[in-house]
């Protein structure tokens, strides 16, 4: 079974600033809470990382995996796919979606299904599944807005 959530959250920064975060994936273990190690294996021609290798510790969620990313020209859309199985899901997909409201601010809208290798109980994959959506987007807009 597929879980799948969409949040949204207003950051106080600029459209750069933002996609400059979320394309910096070597710098994720300084601020997105439970990534341990980030490891950027292929770019693109334009110095975008296509294929990028995590390490979670988490508590309760452990996991190793490589994600594949693509880029909207603009960067106002960047989505990712799991390359293969991993100990813990069969399949992710995800994107951020990134809109420049013109005042100063950007609501970046994080969308994420996951498929995951074993069953977990609702109350654990809910636990889980906030947990991720709070490191990619609150501790995303305190980067941003203590960078901006």
């Amino acid at each position: 079974m597929t879980d799948s959530s969409t949040q949204s959250i207003v950051v106080a920064s600029t459209l750069g600033q933002v996609t400059e975060i979320i394309t910096d994936f070597p710098s994720y273990p300084e601020w997105a809470s439970g990534v341990k190690t980030v490891e950027v294996f292929e770019e693109y021609e334009d110095g975008y990382a296509s294929r990028v290798r995590f390490v979670l510790d988490a508590g309760v969620l452990k996991d190793d995996y490589v994600l594949e990313y693509e880029y909207a020209e603009d960067l106002s859309r960047i989505q990712w796919r799991l390359v293969e199985p991993s100990k813990v899901q069969k399949a992710q997909v995800g994107a951020y979606d990134l809109d420049d409201n013109g005042d100063g601010t950007v609501t970046v809208t994080y969308s994420l299904s996951v498929e995951l290798a074993t069953p977990m109980l609702g109350m654990l994959r809910r636990r889980a599944e906030k947990m991720i959506m709070d490191v990619a987007l609150k501790e995303l807009k305190k980067r941003a807005e203590a960078t901006a």
